[in-house]
């Protein structure tokens, strides 16, 4: 049977409508909940601490985007290490790797930033901040990126060795080009995922968006205003990250 052409995409008004209508339905359901409770908003307080926020976003920012470099870097490594001939260096990787993923984000900051940095004289709360979310993000992606490449047929990487590929070549130029494929969506659901858990560095007294957001909770006694913007700060980092990654899918879909 001829294979079934892809339904064609609804055009820009509807589409437009029909989000129109999900936002809709989305602020109905909360503004109905808010209202059964009875809640007083109280804005204005929390208004006054708009720069404090703002600060945060930015230390958030910054934070997120250097963790998310270095955590990509460690998983890369890592994925290599854990198809190394070298028995040692892949059982390394695979403790690593199990050890990490294995215990909570939480336990990790409280012991390399009052043990392990402590230890090598490292005071740097922003650094050591950095470094951990790197090293916990790292082992995650490492096994996106190995799941991918694991994924590309013994047959492609024989062909590749047949006609006189390295290794380095063969990676290059027959393994990522189609493992990014397979990888794209669970590495943007982790990119996500790293963003959101530097909200977990306020436990280690950084002045990034979670903490601040907790400071002025406190000032104000405005729980759900002092939250609302952290959970929209979060979005805006996110769901950019959600986007791109789609458009990256599919401009790299092929036919099977």
């Amino acid at each position: 049977m001829p294979a079934e052409s892809p339904s064609p995409e609804p055009p820009l008004w509807r589409r437009a409508a029909s989000l129109a209508l999900a936002f809709a339905f989305v602020a109905g359901v909360f503004t109905f909940a808010f209202s059964t409770i009875g809640y007083k908003w109280n804005w204005g307080q929390v208004w006054g601490y708009r720069a404090l926020f703002v600060r945060g976003w930015l230390a958030t920012v910054v934070l997120s985007a250097i963790s998310l470099v270095m955590s990509c870097l460690i998983g890369v490594i890592l994925a290599l290490l854990r198809r190394a001939p070298f028995l040692p260096a892949r059982y390394l990787a695979r403790i690593y790797v199990e050890t990490i993923r294995g215990t909570p984000l939480l336990v990790q900051l409280l012991i390399f930033y009052y043990v392990v940095a402590h230890s090598f004289d490292l005071e740097n709360r922003y650094v050591v901040g950095v470094l951990t979310l790197s090293v916990f993000s790292g082992a995650y992606i490492s096994e996106v990126i190995r799941a991918g490449i694991e994924s590309i047929g013994a047959s492609q990487l024989e062909s590749a060795r047949a006609i006189g590929l390295t290794t380095g070549q063969t990676y290059r130029y027959v393994i990522f080009p189609q493992a990014i494929r397979q990888i794209l969506p669970p590495l943007a659901g982790q990119f996500a995922s790293l963003i959101k858990d530097s909200s977990l560095l306020s436990i280690i007294g950084i002045n990034e968006l979670a903490l601040n957001a907790q400071d002025v909770s406190s000032y104000t006694y405005s729980n759900f205003e002092s939250y609302i913007p952290l959970a929209l700060g979060y979005l805006v980092l996110t769901l950019p990250i959600s986007l791109w990654t789609q458009s990256l899918e599919r401009r790299n879909r092929f036919e099977t």
